[in-house]
């Protein structure tokens, strides 16, 4: 489910449409967790369905660590990539600010960390990378994980609208992290590997 203070808009003819805030939104913030509404679909059944469905799979799921395709069932899936994203994916099923977003403002992933199923190139954006491609999560965990450690210590200072969708067990882990009592688990711990 995505954060109450976004709604969908058009972007632009480039990208379509996104995810916007439409309050402010601040670093630390729970903005999407995976819930008992969106649906899971192995490669399996996603290869017996018709092609049209497949497309759609392909353009609005993500994959998990099982290789399984996640289709969100809200706006969620309208969320766009970017080098510069400001919400990042976690490893206990939930996205988190890592900065301010303000009212107005997309709200965007770094693709690298969903198992995309091809190498794309996006819309450029200056940054030094410039293609997405399926195994950036080995290449770019640790900078990530660090960014996500700096970003946890806000999640108790902040509004949280959407904890209560948090499962007991991770809200439990998430107190262990936040009285330093355990180390945030690596973002590498999403990465799909298909060649297995």
């Amino acid at each position: 489910m995505m954060h109450p203070f976004t709604e969908i808009q058009f972007i632009s003819d480039e990208i379509g449409h996104g995810v916007v805030a439409t309050r402010f939104i601040p670093k630390g913030t729970i903005t999407w967790v995976q819930d008992e509404l969106d649906q899971i679909y192995t490669p399996q059944q996603v290869a017996k369905m018709q092609k049209l469905s497949q497309e759609m799979i392909d353009k609005y799921s993500f994959r998990n660590n099982k290789g399984n395709f996640v289709l969100c069932w809200d706006i969620s899936k309208y969320v766009n990539h970017s080098f510069r994203s400001n919400c990042f994916s976690t490893a206990y099923d939930f996205e988190i600010a890592v900065r301010d977003i303000y009212p107005g403002e997309e709200l965007t992933d770094d693709y690298g960390y969903l198992n995309v199923t091809e190498a794309f190139k996006p819309k450029d954006e200056g940054t030094s990378r410039s293609i997405v491609y399926p195994d950036d999560l080995l290449h770019f965990h640790k900078e990530w994980d660090a960014q996500l450690e700096d970003t946890f210590r806000f999640i108790r200072e902040v509004n949280q609208p959407l904890m209560s969708l948090v499962p007991g067990p991770v809200q439990q882990k998430l107190n262990l992290i936040l009285d330093g009592r355990e180390q945030p688990e690596s973002l590498l711990s999403l990465y799909y590997d298909d060649t297995k």
